[in-house]
Parts: structure tokens; C-alpha cells; sequence
């Protein structure tokens, strides 16, 4: 069974067992279980509903496998002929969850 889920402000279409790089859920550890209610579609083929805007009694059950860090993105900003330039780096908080079952 497909469900499309809207978490962490993305949307992601994912099947049981998938493993996902989302956005780090807040005061979670790794072996935690989170139940995701924001399900905007489950099903697939004829059998699919769609919720306007979400499916009602429809959740995703997940479990965080770990938590860390995404690779650096680094910002530079530069004006030429000015001697200014400017190095910055950023690195996102991410949780790496996988699907363990879709109820709907």
C-alpha cells in the first residue's frame, strides 16, 4: 500500500519499508516511534482516496533509525573590486526514519 505523507514541511509518497532523509524530528532519539497523521493520499490504482486536504483516521507509523548531520552547504558572497568576501557553512539537521506500517 502507497501513502503520501506531508512531514517536517515536505511531501513524500513512500511504501512500507522505505528509508527516508527528512528534516530532524525535535526531541526524538534513535529506536524512537512517531506516528505521522498528515496523509494526504493512501492507496493505489482505483482503491486510492485522496483527502481534501488530509485522509481521516489515516496515520503512518515510523521509527527514527538515527539522527545526524547532512553534508556542509557552504554560502560565499563576493563584490568584486571591493576586497569583500564572505565564507559560510551550514549543515541541516536531518532524522533518517524508515516506514514501518500505513493504516488507513
Amino acid at each position: 500500500m502507497k501513502a503520501t505523507i506531508k512531514t517536517q514541511g515536505r511531501q513524500f509518497t513512500v511504501t512500507e519499508g522505505d528509508v527516508l532523509k527528512v528534516n530532524a524530528f525535535p526531541e526524538t532519539k534513535a529506536g524512537d516511534s512517531v506516528d505521522i497523521n498528515e496523509v494526504l493520499m493512501i492507496g493505489e490504482g482505483s482503491d486510492a482516496r485522496f483527502g481534501a486536504p488530509l485522509v481521516e483516521g489515516a496515520s503512518v507509523k515510523v521509527t527514527i533509525l538515527e539522527n545526524k548531520k547532512d553534508k556542509k552547504v557552504v554560502v560565499f558572497k563576493k563584490k568584486r573590486r571591493q576586497g569583500y568576501k564572505k565564507r559560510r557553512g551550514h549543515r541541516q539537521h536531518l532524522s533518517v526514519i524508515k516506514v514501518e506500517s500505513i493504516k488507513g
